[in-house]
């Protein structure tokens, strides 16, 4: 019998196959099409502090081999999540992970001050990387970066997870700091800020100029992203690989190059129900090759 299961951020998961931050709702909504007990993991879409209607209509245009939205992190804001929706993810027995993000370093201490009132969180990840927003991408400024982890990290009493942009010039760099800052864990990463235009009507085919590109195309360089922050000699935390998963092989390329877990977006925005065909091919690759267990796999990479 082959184990899916991870250790990751003192947390048991009973396989590595997690959603990704806005691709899943908050989480509940599917559960009459999937049984969320079978995912390693649910990671909320991003809550800020008050309700934000996002980005106006179109927010999503496909590309030939992915998917650009610019949804802009529309939510309920966290006093209702805390209110309404935290109970609904809480009565499923799978690990909740909340995402956040906030216009400011109080932003971010503000929201996980009140998720460390809650009980039955496993995580925060900290959104440091939306790329289609009006703002600039916060892993671009390395100061309000390091003081968001720190201080949130100061504050809590469950895990931070740093949710990164790839679109920097030095992944480890960016890493090694938010490990340095406090950072318990590291998502890799997150979308890829690009544009789609519309040449009949000669304008953009989303509202805003630029949307975050998800999908297979990602998959190459994610990977490469992974790789060279895991085999980074003083980086020490785990790796969560998030972009272009769309298959049981995708993740196993990931674990190989030095995830102990993935977030998968797009597969799932196609449907929920690819997450559960991920988990089975996945597991079914571990038996064909009698693997024993996935943990087996963790930066296994030959060269």
């Amino acid at each position: 019998m082959s184990d899916l299961s991870v250790d990751l951020i003192g947390v048991k998961f009973s396989n590595p196959i997690l959603t990704a931050s806005g691709t899943f709702g908050y989480g509940y909504e599917v559960e009459d099409l999937i049984q969320l007990e079978q995912l390693g993991g649910i990671v909320t879409k991003t809550i800020t502090s008050s309700p934000s209607h996002g980005n106006k209509q179109p927010r999503i245009s496909e590309s030939k081999f992915g998917i650009i939205n610019s949804i802009g992190l529309q939510n309920v804001g966290i006093q209702v999540f805390i209110k309404q929706i935290l109970h609904k993810l809480l009565k499923f027995n799978v690990p909740l992970i909340v995402s956040i993000a906030g216009s400011s370093v109080e932003e971010y201490i503000f929201l996980a001050k009140i998720l460390n009132k809650q009980e039955g969180i496993s995580a925060i990840e900290l959104n440091l990387s939306c790329p289609n927003l009006h703002n600039e991408i916060i892993c671009n400024d390395i100061c309000m970066m390091k003081k968001i982890i720190y201080n949130v990290k100061t504050i809590s009493n469950i895990p931070v997870i740093a949710k990164l942009s790839p679109l920097i010039s030095n992944i480890t760099k960016i890493a090694l700091i938010a490990q340095n800052s406090g950072a318990d864990c590291l998502t890799i990463a997150n979308t890829y800020p690009a544009m789609t235009i519309d040449v009949k009507n000669l304008k953009n085919k989303i509202s805003i100029l630029k949307g975050g590109l998800s999908g297979p195309c990602i998959k190459p360089i994610t990977l490469r992203c992974v790789y060279e922050v895991y085999r980074h000699n003083n980086i020490k935390i785990p790796i969560i690989g998030c972009g272009g998963i769309m298959n049981g092989t995708d993740v196993i390329e990931f674990i190989l190059a030095g995830a102990t877990a993935v977030s998968i977006g797009s597969a799932s925005l196609i449907t929920p129900l690819n997450l559960i065909k991920i988990i089975n091919e996945t597991k079914n690759i571990l038996i064909k090759n009698k693997i024993h267990s996935i943990k087996q796999l963790i930066g296994k990479i030959s060269y």
